[in-house]
């Protein structure tokens, strides 16, 4: 039988402080619908070298306990390890859902300083290592992407969201602040005022309204919000990796440097790609194209 998960041994989570988590956490479940126990978080290689990595606790929407924020660190490392063979990287949620934040029917029950302090490090240094990745992460969001929800989404490179599916740093309305790098992702995203403005008021997006104000990168149906992802991961491997890489490189040198510094860092990566095979190659063939010889 389906059930409600268990509220936490030091008393109900107070609603009239965050009625959109109330709202998330409570699902209605089909009676016909059995779960089965699986890994928290899911770890694949698709295709064309396209890594998925998925939030898999569909039952509170995919919101993170202990064992599955050390399962989403692991994930990630498990990504840097065969990072040679990937192209891109996909974070993603499971059965409707991208992630509610931090599973509070758990996180409840560790109240003390040190447990915040814990919270704070395991997935603010995996969001760090997430976004250290040299191939292109992009978050496929469907469903509510709330709190630290909403922290994964940021710490990606790219997001596709799926009409219906929400983004908020709602953090506030539980008295807290963010904690895993979101607050600074979003300050360099969109500013110092709207950050400011979002975060300290707890304001939750729709999809349109953050493709509007530059959260997201591409709407998608509603349930399509995977496919739209890993067909721009598709194209991103089919560019050569080397270049695709470079790229990235000089995006977050403008992002993590001075003006000054991010245009050499620029630079630097220009000519070694210039002597490479794959430009040589690409050169060779659009010439001998607009001269009509074959290569």
């Amino acid at each position: 039988m389906n059930r409600r998960p268990p509220r936490p041994k030091r008393g109900a989570l107070p609603t009239a402080l965050h009625p959109e988590l109330e709202r998330v956490y409570w699902v209605p479940y089909s009676r016909s619908r059995r779960w089965f126990r699986m890994a928290s978080i899911m770890f694949e290689v698709l295709d064309d070298g396209i890594g998925v990595i998925t939030m898999n606790r569909p039952e509170a929407r995919n919101a993170l306990t202990w064992e599955a924020m050390e399962a989403f660190s692991k994930a990630v490392d498990n990504a840097h390890a065969c990072e040679r063979d990937l192209r891109a990287l996909v974070v993603t949620g499971a059965e409707g859902a991208f992630c509610a934040g931090g599973d509070l029917f758990e996180l409840d029950g560790y109240p003390t300083r040190l447990d915040g302090a814990r919270l704070a490090a395991i997935m603010g240094e995996a969001l760090t290592h997430l976004e250290a990745l040299p191939i292109p992460t992009l978050a496929a969001m469907e469903g509510p992407a709330l709190g630290g929800g909403a922290e994964v989404a940021l710490a990606c490179d790219i997001r596709v969201m799926a009409e219906g599916a929400t983004i908020g740093m709602m953090h506030v309305r539980l008295g807290i602040c963010p904690a895993w790098g979101g607050g600074q992702r979003l300050l360099r995203l969109v500013g110092y005022s709207r950050a400011l403005e979002w975060t300290a008021a707890g304001r939750v997006f729709t999809a349109s309204e953050a493709m509007a104000y530059g959260l997201a990168n591409q709407l998608a149906p509603e349930g399509a919000a995977m496919d739209a992802a890993v067909t721009l991961a598709a194209a991103f491997a089919r560019q050569d990796p080397q270049a695709v890489r470079a790229i990235k490189r000089l995006v977050r040198a403008g992002v993590e440097m001075p003006p000054g510094q991010a245009a050499a860092a620029e630079r630097a990566e220009f000519p070694d790609l210039w002597a490479a095979p794959a430009h040589l190659e690409a050169s060779a063939r659009f010439v001998a194209r607009k001269n009509h010889r074959p290569v």
